[in-house]
């Protein structure tokens, strides 16, 4: 058995965990090459397994790997360091670089894979490296695909300045928040959560799902939806994400969404260099162009953001 199997050391595992190694075991040997410069390396429980993955391809690759790994937070960067991998930051990157790949998960996918991220509080720094990726993979268990967001994650993560709390709060409830609230850190910590950038978050629930942009055209307008922009509780996902990062006092929110780094680049490679202004800038990439989703029966469904699946077995065949 290869030393990259994801069957191996995961008897251990609850059912869920081994169906997350698996995608993340299927998401690696896809789509990480031992010979990239930069990988993104993100936030959660299937995050550790992603490392795990890493770790066993470069070893068998047998050869020197050169590849630095940039964290989303401090829980990523102690993987990096405890694997043995080479460290690094995305502040100390040139304005040129991309990463040529970043692994994260998600608390919630669509169809058209737009993501809720921000349950552990790391979303602004996963997002840095989410836009600054020329690809980023998601990976996760099945339950995490809903066909709209905030079918079962019920929230939207913000994070906020803190002297801007309050008036935050007060701005998602003019928007249709009905219960805003600053996340706390329960009994592990007194007071609110403070993320790794010194911010608070706010976690905002809405009247009803989200709606993608397949919703533009199936009707929805006859529940009052009027255009997505609020009326009657209904939003746009892309709507929705504008309207609250213009908010004053909010640093980032947790919906990540608008095109994946592979359309980027198709959009740049159409745009004349010599008009940089008219190029769409890299924070609009902010969707993966793939999620790589553990299924209970052990096989590993892949999404890609046109709607495409594949289903592969614990082996990585598909089928």
């Amino acid at each position: 058995m290869s030393s990259s199997s994801p069957s191996s050391h995961s008897s251990e595992l609850s059912p869920t965990d081994q169906v997350k190694r698996r995608a993340a075991f299927k998401a690696v040997e896809d789509h990480f090459d031992p010979s990239a410069r930069y990988v993104g390396i993100g936030s959660g429980t299937t995050v550790i397994f992603v490392v795990e993955a890493i770790g066993a391809r470069i070893r068998e690759a047998a050869g020197p790997c050169n590849t630095t790994f940039i964290p989303t937070g401090y829980q990523s960067r102690d993987l990096i360091v405890q694997a043995g991998l080479r460290l690094g930051t995305i502040d100390s990157l040139s304005a040129d670089v991309m990463l040529d790949v970043s692994f994260d998960g998600a608390d919630e996918l669509d169809h058209e894979l737009n993501c809720i991220k921000g349950g552990g509080a790391c979303l602004l720094q996963e997002k840095l490296v989410a836009v600054n990726s020329r690809k980023f993979i998601c990976v996760a268990d099945h339950r995490k695909l809903q066909p709209r967001l905030l079918t079962q994650w019920r929230t939207v993560p913000i994070e906020v300045v803190p002297l801007a709390a309050s008036t935050v709060l007060r701005s998602l409830h003019e928007l249709g928040s009905p219960n805003p609230t600053v996340r706390s850190g329960g009994s592990a910590k007194a007071g609110p959560v403070v993320t790794d950038n010194g911010n608070f978050i706010i976690d905002a629930p809405f009247p009803h799902p989200l709606m993608t942009s397949k919703n533009r055209y199936d009707g929805l307008e006859l529940y009052g939806a009027g255009d997505g922009d609020g009326v009657g509780g209904w939003w746009f996902v892309d709507k929705l994400a504008q309207r609250l990062k213009d908010l004053v006092g909010v640093v980032e929110t947790g919906l990540f969404w608008g095109i994946n780094g592979y359309q980027l680049q198709s959009l740049w490679h159409q745009q004349p260099s010599a008009d940089p202004g008219a190029r769409p800038v890299r924070a609009r990439a902010q969707k993966p162009v793939a999620a790589y989703l553990g299924m209970e029966n052990g096989r590993v469904l892949v999404r890609d953001a046109e709607g495409g699946e594949k289903i592969f077995d614990g082996g990585g065949k598909e089928g």
